[in-house]
């Protein structure tokens, strides 16, 4: 519940606990900086809304409106009203001020997306309703509000359009793969804005734990009681850390035909943000407002994500990472190391005689967990 204790249309009701409301707060305050540059940059663009307006026309979203109207349950007072309730909290937290329509849809499979070019709109699966709990649900649907105040509902449909569109044209030569660099550009940002989704969600629910719980059940299930947050997170630290040069590869080629990032890395990025200075001073009431997007440029916003993405990679223990770290610091014998990398990259023996040797130090070995 938020602060106050009552819903946009003013009738009270009493709150589980109090909430902290973030009035006129701008998108900007819980973006990925990687998401944040590209949306910038999009909106900045010159005749950008136009394309999109006239693109729209050849975008399946009336027959989706129209779809989900038919044959799937609109949330209202008097339709999963619990879910009602958690929209318009969640709208009036990140004062959203136009709630968009949100809906039920019949499906086994946890999901929940916010697409729509003209107006957004929110769909969840049955699947997820019968998973989550009260909070863990509210955290769900406060990622997917600020879906919508940051405007990625655009950029779904478009994608999700695309990637129909892919489908259909797979026999014409060299047609599919120019869709596809699309798709793939589009499938990076959005694992991104994924990221940047759940620290809204954060925002509304303002229960980390609840969040972490929600992640664990989509990865494992409705086994709470056989999970374990802190085990859940040393999941994501073996997974950035562990294997070697061939495991890196691996996962960039895992993660490309995904739209969502990997659970456990979302549920570490989350951790990692919530106990970061950025969060507390939104907590603490000090953040961007909208009245501010006008003013924000874009090389600001590059910066951010270069010197986010430096920091990421600089932090990374993932082989590749670290490789590339090395490199860049001047470290020598490029050939030497990559050969090390793939039979083993934390090997302490040298493989090819005592040219290798120099760069078996400790320093080049992965720093294991501090867990």
């Amino acid at each position: 519940m938020s602060d106050d204790g009552h819903e946009q249309t003013g009738r009270e009701r009493v709150p589980s606990r109090q909430r902290r409301r973030f009035a006129e707060i701008s998108s900007r305050a819980y973006e990925h900086p990687a998401d944040r540059s590209a949306l910038v940059a999009l909106r900045k663009l010159s005749g950008f809304d136009t394309v999109f307006k006239a693109l729209s026309g050849l975008l399946p979203e009336r027959s989706l409106r129209l779809l989900f109207l038919s044959d799937s349950v609109r949330v209202s007072e008097r339709q999963f009203s619990h879910l009602h309730d958690m929209l318009l909290d969640a709208c009036y937290i990140l004062d959203l001020e136009k709630v968009p329509p949100m809906y039920v849809n019949q499906d086994p499979q946890p999901n929940a997306m916010c697409i729509g070019l003209d107006e957004p709109i929110i769909v969840v699966t049955t699947g997820l309703v019968e998973l989550l709990d009260e909070e863990e649900m509210r955290a769900v649907v406060g990622h997917e509000v600020g879906h919508a105040l940051s405007g990625h509902s655009v950029y779904r449909t478009v994608l999700l359009f695309l990637t129909t569109l892919a489908l259909k044209v797979a026999w014409i030569p060299l047609g599919n793969l120019a869709v596809m660099a699309i798709v793939t550009a589009l499938r990076e940002w959005f694992r991104k804005s994924e990221l940047s989704a759940d620290r809204a969600g954060l925002l509304v629910g303002q229960d980390l734990r609840a969040s972490m719980r929600g992640l664990m059940k989509i990865a494992g299930g409705n086994h709470l009681h056989e999970m374990n947050v802190d085990a859940f997170l040393e999941q994501a630290e073996e997974y950035e850390g562990g294997g070697d040069l061939r495991d890196s590869v691996l996962k960039i080629l895992n993660v490309l035909p995904r739209s969502h990032p990997f659970t456990t890395v979302r549920a570490a990025e989350l951790k990692k943000w919530a106990e970061s200075r950025d969060y507390q001073r939104i907590m603490d009431g000090h953040y961007p407002r909208r009245t501010e997007d006008k003013d924000t440029k874009v090389s600001d916003s590059f910066r951010e994500s270069a010197a986010s993405y430096a920091s990421d990679v600089k932090t990374s223990k993932d082989p590749l990472m670290k490789l590339v770290t090395d490199l860049a610091g001047g470290a020598g014998d490029l050939g030497g190391r990559v050969r090390r990398g793939f039979n083993g990259f934390t090997s302490t023996a040298p493989p090819n005689g005592p040219e290798d040797g120099p760069e078996d130090s400790p320093a080049d070995t992965p720093p294991q967990s501090e867990r």
